[in-house]
């Protein structure tokens, strides 16, 4: 088994394999590793705390304790253990190893959120065990995001309209115990049996900080200097980080240049900015038609070559990531306001 397909990673947590002894978890998506192991713990012990065994890095200590508990059972009989050990690095390389060799019929689920260099030694160990499987948990995006919030939003007993996904999946991208949250407080705001729309998604999660940020970008590229200040000043002061920021305005960037390219080819920029997906919020629309007055296709992929700059040296050169950012959505909004005088 070893490496497991991104293909196959949903039916595998659905039913991991009975040859299945041990499941590594990891990448750079702490929050997507949990909810995966969680997943998996559940399939394992239906829930059944009697059927569940937790350890950290104290596991390592004494090697054999996880091919132990996975072949222990329950008080009252019955049913496969789930041995679910957090925070796995190279320290447990060793039990790892025996409990790949164990008796099972148990499972060991290894969530290790940590960074690459501390699993060398179990990820060589596990990829070559044909009784592990090796799951790499990165930031989801597309389709798969949408994937993944359809499936949460079942559990939490809801639906979801095809708008509001696209919505959801184009902001809540960067984080997946974020996501999770919000997700969360969207099938309360519906409740149980709800259908999640893109009414529901803009009232209940398109608030604070986050809409204060998007507020701040669309103003910037509409030339509107002092709207954009004060609100990306409200988006830092809310904690808002710098990336986040070079990030969002990157996809405010992107998707302007596709309305751009729409107008260029003779639609109306009211048209070009109704066609974007997904949708875009209703307050946005003017100052996103004057944005589009003020840009042009090339330049607008100028402005993409600056914001993925700015990243950049927001990592590399030392200096105040929030003053680089701001900077250059400053540099955005003069170039807008200087366009619109121009006309």
């Amino acid at each position: 088994m070893a490496k497991l397909d991104a293909r196959r990673v949903q039916a595998f947590l659905a039913a991991p394999g009975a040859e299945c002894r041990v499941v590594l978890l990891h990448g750079d998506d702490a929050g997507l590793i949990h909810d995966r192991a969680l997943q998996i713990v559940a399939s394992v012990s239906g829930g059944d705390p009697l059927r569940l065994a937790e350890f950290g890095r104290e596991a390592a200590k004494d090697p054999g304790v996880l091919a132990d508990e996975a072949a222990a059972t329950s008080l009252f009989g019955g049913g496969r253990r789930a041995v679910w050990v957090r925070d796995a690095t190279d320290s447990l390389a060793e039990a790892a190893k025996l409990a790949v060799k164990g008796p099972g019929p148990g499972l060991v689920i290894l969530e290790a959120p940590a960074e690459s260099r501390s699993l060398t030694q179990l990820r060589a160990l596990l990829e070559k065990a044909p009784e592990a499987a090796v799951i790499a948990c990165y930031r989801e995006r597309g389709a798969e995001l949408a994937g993944s919030i359809r499936r949460i939003l079942g559990e939490l007993g809801v639906q979801a309209e095809p708008d509001a996904i696209e919505w959801l999946v184009d902001r809540l991208a960067e984080d997946h115990l974020l996501m999770r949250r919000e997700l969360e407080k969207l099938a309360l705001y519906v409740g149980p049996g709800g259908r999640v729309t893109q009414e529901a998604v803009l009232a209940c999660v398109a608030e604070g900080s986050a809409l204060d940020l998007e507020e701040a970008l669309v103003a910037a590229l509409a030339g509107d200097l002092p709207l954009a200040d004060r609100a990306l000043e409200q988006a830092f002061a809310d904690g808002a980080a710098a990336v986040q920021v070079v990030r969002g305005a990157l996809r405010q960037v992107q998707r302007l240049h596709l309305a751009a390219v729409a107008v260029a080819g003779g639609a109306a920029p009211e048209a070009a900015i109704d066609a974007l997906r997904p949708p875009v919020f209703f307050r946005q629309k003017p100052a996103l038609v004057r944005a589009l007055r003020a840009w042009r296709p090339e330049a607008l992929e100028a402005a993409g070559a600056a914001l993925l700059e700015a990243e950049r040296r927001t990592k590399t050169t030392g200096l105040p990531d929030q003053a680089v950012v701001r900077g250059t959505i400053q540099l955005l909004a003069r170039r807008a306001a200087a366009s619109a005088r121009g006309r």
